[in-house]
């Protein structure tokens, strides 16, 4: 009899854990403090924005040096929400598997998982959040190569529960979908975030008639980029690449995005006030020399691993962090972690294949457990340079907010602009 109570226990047990709801991005028992999600509903679209008469280097020739086509740009956005009478924070996203199109051993299966985000949700007014009319901060999220706008959705739905409108974009011929030639993602990821910031900024705009108008403020961006996404970040806000690069792409082409370059230098946009930089690609391969680092002004706040072996560590992302001179920085190392400290777990459609799998997880990480930490982080950032929100306690003393025994893994730096 006491056996059968305890077998009809269990199933009882098994049954609420079957039936609960797991979102990414929910804090652990020891996530650091601001990891928690913020107060307010978020609501989420999917827009597409096209930017006409760009450069197609792909199918550049001899014979047609400048073939123009219009980049198509998916872009998944979340946003403080007004809730309807009876919707709920939840919806689905579908994203891909695989590593490009036409790769038997790792085909593009499309793949489902949920998130804390009211689709299509009306706009919730930034009057009605606090004793202020400021608009929502703006922050662009740019995936790696390849990658997915919804790759980091516990990071996007976390900051927009906190005031921010987040816009993560599909960089078309970048996706796990649409991989195609590596010069396009070198030419295009800086030319693509400014397209969207200064689309958003036409969006907010009053009298626009789009959903943004009066709720977003372009004036007051961050880039967050995660590998190649990283790479573009740091080409935005003033890391002009070398002359010696310029050779990645054929004919010349990656001279648009050269330090000491005229048209490049004026593009700089003074909107972007933040840069936060997951696992930044490029150090190791040269992508830029001291001068073209000292470039950027811009805060950084740099996250990676120690034992990257895509970007690099000590000639990766260290150098770069080393060596952006004239901007106020932070390095924050996971030990032990390689090039992933940026995507939600992997998905239960991983672990049918261990390169799909090991292309989100950690070896020796639970992705939980950084997710929370990056939330942590990200908050205090974004809320210093985007919202002057008195957080600076959480930068000197980094591991303010941290439960007791619950900093193991983690190395901070910090070093100011000379």
């Amino acid at each position: 009899m006491k056996l059968g109570r305890m077998l009809v226990l269990a199933v009882a047990l098994m049954a609420g854990q079957v039936g609960a709801q797991e979102y990414f991005g929910d804090a652990r028992p020891d996530a650091p403090e601001l990891a928690a999600r913020g107060s307010l509903p978020v609501g989420v679209r999917t827009l597409v924005a096209e930017h006409a008469d760009q450069l197609d280097i792909l199918h550049a020739s001899a014979d047609k040096p400048d073939p123009l086509y219009t980049r198509k740009l998916v872009l998944e956005v979340w946003y403080p929400a007004r809730l309807a009478a009876g919707q709920k924070e939840h919806t689905v996203y579908t994203d891909v598997l695989g590593s490009g199109p036409n790769d038997p051993k790792r085909p593009n299966t499309p793949f489902q998982f949920s998130g804390r985000a009211a689709r299509d949700a009306a706009p919730l007014p930034p009057a009605q959040t606090a004793a202020t009319s400021a608009r929502y901060p703006l922050v662009i999220v740019s995936h790696g190569y390849p990658g997915s706008r919804l790759q980091m959705s516990y990071l996007t739905e976390n900051l927009a529960s906190k005031g921010y409108v987040v816009v993560a974009i599909d960089h078309l011929e970048s996706t796990r979908a649409d991989k195609a030639g590596f010069p396009s993602t070198l030419l295009n990821r800086r030319l693509d975030d400014l397209f969207v910031l200064n689309t958003v900024a036409a969006w907010a705009r009053p009298g626009s008639g789009h959903f943004l108008s009066g709720v977003v403020d372009a004036d007051n961006t961050a880039l967050i980029g995660y590998s190649m996404g990283g790479y573009g970040a740091l080409n935005t806000v003033g890391a002009g690449i070398s002359a010696a690069a310029v050779a990645y792409v054929p004919g010349g082409k990656l001279a648009v995005n050269q330090q000491g370059n005229a048209e490049y230098e004026a593009a700089r946009d003074q909107r972007i006030k933040a840069v936060v930089a997951f696992a930044p690609w490029g150090g190791e391969q040269k992508v830029w020399d001291q001068t073209g680092l000292a470039g950027v002004r811009t805060p950084i706040l740099f996250i990676t691993g120690d034992q990257d072996d895509v970007a690099g560590y000590k000639d990766g992302v260290l150098k770069l962090f080393q060596q952006a001179v004239n901007a106020d920085r932070y390095l924050l190392t996971y030990v032990g972690a390689r090039h992933n400290p940026a995507p939600n777990p992997p998905s239960p459609a991983h672990w049918s294949n261990p390169d799909d799998f090991q292309s989100y997880s950690e070896p020796v990480w639970d992705s939980r457990r950084i997710n929370n930490i990056n939330q942590h982080y990200v908050t205090v950032f974004l809320g210093i340079h985007l919202k002057a929100a008195p957080l600076q306690a959480y930068l000197d003393d980094n591991w303010k907010g941290f439960p007791k025994r619950a900093m193991l893994g983690l190395e901070w730096q910090h070093l100011k602009p000379q």
